[in-house]
C-alpha cells in the first residue's frame, strides 16, 4: 500500500525537476522487511517486499520514469539493484556499493531512473550481504510502445517465474560460513516464485509444502519470462509435454526456436512463448532442475515442480518428471544450446529500426580485458575470491561519490588487462583497482573460468555481445571463432567449468559500472570490478545527469548526511495524525504537477 507521505516525498522531488510531459511516471511505495515463510517447509525468516514474497512485478513500457521509495526495515543496510536496467546517463540509481551509500535501517530512500530505450524481462533484487539469499527480489516487465511492432502475436497472458536455488538457513547464516572460510554447500532446495516443490514424489518431497500453480486456459499463448534469482545453481527450465518459443532474452528479441528445456544460469532471463495446446488429461510439471554439478546423486532434491493447470484440466500431475538432458553434465549440450541463442536481425526494440542495424564486427576494439577467475584462495588469513589475482573490497565511500566530491585514494585506476603468469606472478591480494573506460571506447572482455564449478558474469548499466564461447584457455586466435553478425545483446554470460566466453561491449554510458560474478558466494568474497567511464568533453551534465537532490552520503562524506529519523512500521495513530496535513499538502503538489506530467499509478 502508498505511504501517503512518501508519495508527497517524491511528488515534491518531481515539481522540483524539468517537466517531461512526453514520459509518464510510474509510481511504487515499497517496505522491505522480514518476513516469516516455510518455502520448503521449515519456517525462517525471509525478505518481503510489502509483505510479499516474492516482490511485486514491476510493470512498465519503454521510456517510463520509474520511482521507487523504499523504506528499509530490515536490521542491515539495504540497496536495491535493478538487474539489466541500463540507467542512461544515471549510474546514481543503479543501487551497488560502488555507487550508493546504503539505506541505513529504518530509513527511507527513492530510486528515480528511466528505462530509457529498453524492452524485456528483468528482475531486481538486494545487492549487499547474500540479503538475495534471503528473497527481496521480483521481476521486472519493461513493454514496447504502441508504435513499435512486436516480431510476434499478442500473447493471451503474461507469466513471471523466478526460479532459484534456496537454503533454509537464513543470509546472515550463510554469511557467517563464509566468513568463517567455509562452502555454502549444497542449497536445500529449488524454489518457483518462491514456493517448494509439489509433491510427485512423496520420499523427496515432505507433504504440506506450499506449491505454485500456473492456471491457463486451453489453445491459448502465454508469455512466460523465467528469471534465475539463486545463489549459484544453474538450472535446467521445461514445462511437461510443451515446446518452449524462445523470443527475448535480457532485452533483445532472439531469433525464434523451440526448445523442450533450456539451461538458465544464476542471474539469467528469457521470455517464451507457450501454446496450451495438449489435451488437459491432467495437470503439467513446470520443473527447475539442477545443472552442470558434481555428484548428481546428491541433487535430487534439489528440484523445483510447479503446476501448469488448464482451467478444463483432468486432474492432478502424476508420474515422473519430464527428463532433463540425458548426460546431467554434457559439456557439448548445453554450450551448443547457449551458442544457438541469437540476435533477431530483422526485429526491431524499443526503436523501430532493426536490432542487426549496429553492426559490431565492423567496430575496432579500443580495449581488451582478459577476466580469469579461479577456486578461491586465502589471502591475509580470510577466504576470497578473485579476478585476475584481485579480491575487490567495497570502500567505505562509494566510487562514483567520491569522484563526484573530488576525495582521492578510494580506489586505483591499475586493474590488470591480463591474469599474472601461472607461476612466478604477484600473488593474490585484496585491492580497490578499477577499469579506466575509454569513453565511446569498444571494450572486450573476455571471462576466462579456471574454476570446477559454473560461473555467471554481469555488467551493468549496459548490454554486452556475446560473440563466443569454450572450451579450453583463450587465446589471440580464439577470435577467429568469434560470431561476426548475429550475437545476442544481454547483461549476463554464463562461463562453463574450463571454459571462456568474449563479450564485446561500446562504452557509450557514463558512469561508474559494476562487473561482477552473480554467484553470490564469489560475488561476496571478492570477484567483481568496476569500469569507469568518463566523457571529458562533459561540463554541462549532458552525458551524466547530477547526482541525485536525495543522494546519501557515508564515509569520507559523511559530514554531508542529514539525518533521518528512524520509522519503522509507521502505527496507524501517527499516519493518522501526519495524514490530514499530507493531504491537503498532495492536493496541492498534484495540480501544480497536473499539467507537467502524465502519472501512471
Amino acid at each position: 500500500m502508498r505511504r501517503l507521505p512518501a508519495l508527497v516525498a517524491t511528488l515534491v522531488a518531481l515539481w522540483l525537476r524539468p517537466a517531461l510531459a512526453t514520459d509518464p511516471y510510474a509510481f511504487f511505495d515499497w517496505d522491505v522487511s522480514y518476513v516469516t515463510a516455510a518455502p520448503l517447509g521449515v519456517k525462517q525468516q525471509v525478505i518481503g517486499v510489502n509483505g510479499k514474497f516474492p516482490g511485486p512485478v514491476v510493470n512498465v513500457t519503454t521510456n517510463w520514469n520509474v520511482v521507487v521509495n523504499v523504506l528499509n526495515d530490515l536490521d542491515e543496510p539495504l540497496l536495491i539493484t535493478w538487474n539489466g536496467i541500463q540507467h542512461r546517463k544515471n549510474c546514481w540509481q543503479d543501487g551497488v556499493l560502488g555507487t550508493n551509500c546504503p539505506i541505513p535501517s529504518g530509513w527511507n530512500w527513492t530510486y528515480e531512473f528511466q528505462v530509457k530505450d529498453q524492452i524485456g524481462s528483468f528482475f531486481y533484487f538486494p545487492s549487499t550481504g547474500l540479503q538475495r539469499a534471503a528473497g527481496g527480489f521480483g521481476g521486472i516487465v519493461v513493454n514496447n510502445r504502441d508504435v513499435i511492432a512486436v516480431p510476434f502475436g499478442r500473447p493471451d497472458g503474461d507469466i513471471t517465474i523466478l526460479i532459484g536455488d534456496w537454503y533454509s538457513k537464513n543470509h546472515t547464516d550463510l554469511r557467517k560460513m563464509l566468513d568463517k572460510g567455509k562452502d555454502l554447500g549444497i542449497p536445500d532446495g529449488v524454489l518457483i516464485n518462491g514456493k517448494g516443490p509439489y509433491r510427485y514424489n512423496d520420499s523427496l518431497v515432505p507433504a504440506g509444502i506450499e506449491y505454485e500453480t500456473f492456471n491457463v486456459h486451453p489453445g491459448r499463448t502465454y508469455r512466460i519470462r523465467v528469471h534465475n534469482v539463486g545463489s549459484s545453481t544453474s538450472l535446467n527450465f521445461r514445462i511437461q509435454g510443451h515446446n518452449l518459443l524462445l523470443v527475448e532474452t535480457e532485452g533483445s528479441y532472439t531469433t525464434q526456436q523451440n526448445y523442450t528445456n533450456l539451461d538458465i544460469h544464476v542471474g539469467q532471463s528469457y521470455s517464451f512463448l507457450v501454446t496450451t495446446d495438449q489435451n488437459a488429461s491432467s495437470d503439467y510439471y513446470v520443473v527447475a532442475s539442477a545443472r552442470q554439478v558434481s555428484n548428481e546423486s546428491l541433487w535430487h532434491h534439489v528440484t523445483g515442480v510447479a503446476v501448469l493447470r488448464y482451467s478444463n484440466s483432468g486432474g492432478p500431475a502424476s508420474g515422473p518428471l519430464p527428463d532433463p538432458p540425458q548426460d546431467q553434465n554434457d559439456r557439448s549440450f548445453s554450450m551448443n544450446q547457449a551458442r544457438s541463442v541469437r540476435w533477431n536481425l530483422s526485429a526491431g526494440a524499443a526503436r523501430p529500426n532493426p536490432q542487426g542495424s549496429f553492426r559490431y564486427s565492423a567496430i575496432n576494439v579500443t580495449q581488451a580485458y582478459l577476466l580469469r577467475s579461479t577456486a578461491p584462495v586465502w589471502i591475509a588469513g580470510r577466504r576470497r575470491a578473485t579476478l585476475n589475482g584481485l579480491s575487490y573490497a567495497p570502500p567505505e565511500t562509494p566510487l562514483r561519490l567520491a569522484d563526484a566530491y573530488g576525495v582521492h585514494g578510494v580506489y586505483t585506476l591499475d586493474f590488470p588487462e591480463r591474469p599474472p603468469p601461472a607461476s612466478g606472478g604477484a600473488p593474490p591480494r585484496v585491492a580497490r583497482a578499477i577499469i579506466n573506460g575509454t569513453y565511446r571506447g569498444f571494450m572486450e572482455l573476455i571471462f576466462q573460468n579456471n574454476d570446477t564449478r559454473m560461473q555467471s558474469y554481469h555488467m551493468d548499466g549496459y548490454a554486452f555481445f556475446v560473440v563466443g564461447m569454450d572450451y579450453g584457455e583463450w587465446d589471440e586466435d580464439s577470435r577467429g571463432t568469434y560470431n561476426k553478425g548475429d550475437g545476442v545483446a544481454r547483461s549476463t554470460i554464463q562461463v562453463y567449468p574450463g571454459a571462456w566466453a568474449a563479450v564485446l561491449v561500446s562504452l557509450d554510458n557514463v558512469g561508474v559500472w559494476n562487473v561482477r560474478s552473480q554467484n553470490l558466494d564469489s560475488w561476496y568474497l571478492g570477484q567483481e570490478v568496476y569500469v569507469r567511464v568518463v566523457n571529458p568533453e562533459d561540463s554541462g551534465n549532458k552525458t551524466e545527469v547530477a547526482i541525485p537532490r536525495n543522494a546519501l552520503y557515508c564515509g569520507q562524506l559523511h559530514k554531508y548526511q542529514k539525518e533521518q529519523t528512524p520509522h519503522h512500521k509507521m502505527g496507524v495513530s501517527a499516519a493518522a495524525r501526519c495524514s490530514s496535513s499530507a493531504a491537503r499538502w498532495l492536493v496541492s503538489a498534484a495540480l501544480l504537477l497536473a499539467g507537467s506530467f502524465v502519472l501512471a499509478l
